[in-house]
């Protein structure tokens, strides 16, 4: 009974002895460019989330990529550029101004433009629109308008 017990809590406690990352800086200034890296790059497997946040290997491969490439003392832009050159520029929040990326750009502005310019269209032509009122519905409507003016 007590071996089926220590197995049981052995496997149960498992995640909790789980490998955690501890990085060793040499200065605070150091630990803070890793921190604002990691956040900065994106997770190619997971798609929406920085390196920082995502539990995927691969993040942890890139961390400590980005760890080990920092103690060697690469600058900051030495290693978004050594991430873009292997995963491309998917990797970065902010990709580069290049005609690649003029629709990532510049699309959402021209969208709205074009939709903001099809609805003032639209909106001038229905205000523009003639009615189609009987002359009876005229009539009456003549009469109703008639009968406000007078009571304000």
């Amino acid at each position: 009974m007590k071996i089926v017990l220590a197995t049981l809590l052995m496997v149960l406690t498992g995640s909790v002895l789980a490998a955690i990352n501890a990085y060793e800086f040499n200065d605070p200034a150091q630990e803070q460019r890793f921190r604002t890296l990691i956040a900065e790059l994106r997770c190619p497997k997971c798609q929406n989330q920085n390196i920082a946040d995502s539990n995927a290997p691969l993040s942890q491969d890139l961390r400590q990529r980005v760890f080990e490439m920092l103690q060697q003392g690469h600058s900051d832009t030495d290693i978004i550029a050594f991430m873009v050159a292997r995963y491309g520029d998917f990797i970065t929040y902010r990709p580069p101004l290049k005609p690649l990326t003029w629709l990532l750009w510049f699309g959402p502005f021209t969208l709205m433009a074009i939709v903001a310019g099809l609805l003032f269209v639209w909106l001038r032509r229905q205000r523009n629109r003639p009615t189609d009122l009987s002359e009876q519905e005229q009539a009456r409507l003549n009469t109703l308008l008639a009968d406000s003016n007078k009571d304000s």
